[in-house]
């Protein structure tokens, strides 16, 4: 008996509240943050989570 993990469900959870968090405090008539220094702190946790969502699809599909 195979023991397959799907993708993890929390960061596809944190993936998208970022994400639309991010959308909200872009202005795109200005091309800036509404809180410059929260918003990047944001867009690293945001990257980090779709390379960990990646990085565990990648291994689920190797095995």
């Amino acid at each position: 008996m195979e023991n397959k993990k799907g993708v993890n469900v929390v960061f596809i959870i944190v993936a998208f509240t970022l994400g639309t968090t991010l959308l909200r405090h872009f202005n795109f008539q200005t091309l800036s943050f509404k809180m410059p220094v929260l918003d990047i702190l944001f867009l690293i946790t945001f990257i980090i989570a779709i390379y960990l969502i990646i990085k565990d699809y990648k291994k689920t599909t190797k095995e």
